[in-house]
């Protein structure tokens, strides 16, 4: 950590050292002026006789350096100095409330405008502006449900996750109301605090599974305790589902059979859950549903919640102010000695605006500001992962989106296995400008998907596998020398020729100075310096390679006729 990046705002340090001269420079220019004003009366010594005692004999040089003292320390306390570390607490009053959003493609349909994902979004926005919660949790769920943020009080990262949400979040097509209740269910029950726990659901509905497992979903929230709010967007009458094609051109989602889609808003599985859980339906045509919502939660019980914030570094402005304010209080009283007799004079005005200046800088809110990323950068080098994800999280939050600080977020969230969400905010940033930049999104976005990919089972694994080799091969493509993404790339490769998993193989000999990628061997960190020794060539024959066997599985898939779709082939 730089010695800059202790201070929240380092440009002040050379407003500081201008403030300094230009105090300095002003007090010995008034100092001259008296002395020129002096000798008009005639000689020093017949002079020195008539004014009060002190006058004559008084140095501006010492009063110039008192000032530019009291300036420079004033600039370094308005630069916002911190160091140490320390924790901090929030209490909320409120309860625990946990919103899962839909975030299947049917949620794209426009039969509601902007759609249906967005007006879900604008209501979610205005449930919480309502307050009354404590900490709140983010689901998203289509075929499959995940967590997007745990119980937290950091509104920006709430909003940071909500604001990004769209279907290639999930990854899994298809709508499942069941599992987003019960990993919600879950996620309340593991909370400590004695307040009230609350569940809110929107959907469109449109979820092929039993109902059977919906009900069961909301038997057990309410045995859990929690408060079930189910909220449906959407129409009766339905729209189609505007997508991207594979040559990123508009078109409409179709089935397997070619023809188009049009997805209807669908209550019956959205009130079978409510009514299971003895909580509150809020059907798609009723309007206002985050009032709605706020008012089926008002018999929830609340209470005071503390929640950690997490550790940030300790102000140390005072420090520098207050020497400041002494040396001014210093130069008051010495001038005041000297003054008594002739009133106030240009000197007392010097002194007076700077103490002026320095009571601003007092009450300035920027005397105490958010960590910046050098925390975050400390944090992960000492391996506390989830700190440093915390801290990127509040960056991006705070309003920086740029691609160094998105990157920054990701990599903390593959170190804390947030391994989905990590792979789609690298996915935005595969075509950022500095090559340096995109080389190492695109060889931690392989790392992503193959780390997914080796945890799922063999017959899941290998989208995440062939979304790791091209990220890789464009890794090689950049420099071929990479002997961590050969390695990756390779592992990768050998995982899926064993069907995403399984015995057989084995690894190289130990002694071997190039081994082959063992199954058990865990995918590489990219490293600051690249490392390695292949060339040009054995890229190009592991690129050749990697194609070959992406013509046999795409044959082998045609053959077997196995699409990874919900039952029913419905994956909207």
């Amino acid at each position: 950590m730089s010695a800059l990046s202790i201070f929240d705002h380092p440009w002040a340090l050379a407003g500081a050292i201008v403030l300094a001269v230009a105090l300095g420079f002003l007090a010995l220019r008034i100092q001259r002026g008296r002395r020129k004003r002096l000798a008009r009366l005639g000689n020093e010594p017949v002079v020195a006789r008539l004014l009060p005692a002190g006058l004559a004999s008084a140095s501006g040089r010492w009063r110039a350096g008192r000032l530019a003292l009291a300036g420079l320390l004033a600039g370094v306390a308005f630069a916002g100095p911190r160091w140490g570390r320390e924790q901090t607490a929030v209490k909320v009053q409120g309860y625990d409330l946990v919103i899962a959003m839909d975030a299947s493609l049917s949620m794209l349909a426009t039969d509601v405008r902007p759609n249906r994902l967005e007006l879900a979004k604008q209501e979610v926005r205005r449930l919480r502006a309502l307050g009354a919660t404590a900490r709140v949790g983010l689901i998203a769920f289509a075929g499959r449900s995940y967590i997007l943020t745990p119980m937290t009080v950091d509104e920006g990262a709430v909003d940071l996750f909500l604001d990004n949400l769209d279907p290639s979040i999930v990854g899994q097509a298809g709508s499942s109301l069941a599992r987003a209740i019960r990993q919600g269910t879950d996620l309340l029950a593991a909370t400590e605090a004695g307040s009230g726990r609350a569940l809110v659901v929107i959907s469109d509905g449109e979820a092929f599974e039993p109902e059977a497992d919906v009900i069961d979903a909301g038997k057990r929230a309410r045995e859990a305790g929690v408060a079930l709010v189910t909220v449906g967007i959407g129409t009766t009458k339905g729209s189609t589902i505007p997508i991207t094609d594979e040559n990123g051109k508009p078109a409409l989602k179709t089935d397997e059979n070619g023809a188009v889609v049009v997805s209807h808003y669908t209550p019956d599985l959205l009130k079978a859950a409510a009514e299971a859980a003895g909580g509150t339906f809020i059907p798609a045509e009723q309007t206002d549903k985050a009032a709605r919502i706020r008012a089926a939660l008002s018999s929830v019980r609340a209470s005071e919640i503390a929640s950690s914030a997490g550790a940030q570094r300790t102000p140390r402005f005072q420090w520098f102010l207050a020497p400041a304010l002494l040396l001014l209080l210093l130069d008051t009283w010495l001038s005041d000695r000297r003054r008594r007799a002739r009133g106030t004079g240009p000197a007392a005005a010097v002194t007076a605006g700077a103490a002026a200046a320095l009571v601003l800088i007092a009450i300035t809110p920027d005397a105490a500001r958010a960590d910046d990323a050098g925390d975050a950068a400390a944090a992960y080098r000492a391996k506390h992962y989830p700190e440093a994800a915390a801290l990127y999280r509040k960056i991006v939050a705070d309003g920086d989106a740029s691609p160094v600080a998105v990157y920054n977020f990701a990599t903390a969230l593959i170190a804390t296995d947030s391994l989905e969400h990590a792979a789609a905010l690298l996915d935005k940033l595969t075509k950022v400008a500095d090559p340096e930049l995109r080389y190492r999104v695109w060889f931690n976005l392989g790392l992503a998907h193959l780390e997914q990919g080796l945890a799922l089972p063999a017959d899941s694994a290998g989208a995440e596998l062939d979304a790791a080799i091209q990220a890789y091969k464009q890794v090689l493509l950049m420099r071929s020398r990479d002997a961590d993404a050969k390695w990756n790339f390779e592992l990768a490769l050998r995982k899926k020729k064993q069907g995403g998993g399984g015995g057989g193989g084995g690894g190289g000999d130990q002694q071997n100075p190039n081994p082959k990628p063992d199954d058990s061997s865990p995918p590489r960190e990219p490293q600051p310096q690249p490392a390695g020794s292949v060339g040009q060539q054995r890229a190009e024959q592991i690129l050749n390679s990697a194609a070959r066997d992406e013509r046999d599985v795409q044959a082998r898939k045609q053959k077997e006729g196995q699409p990874a779709t919900p039952p029913g082939g419905k994956d909207w």
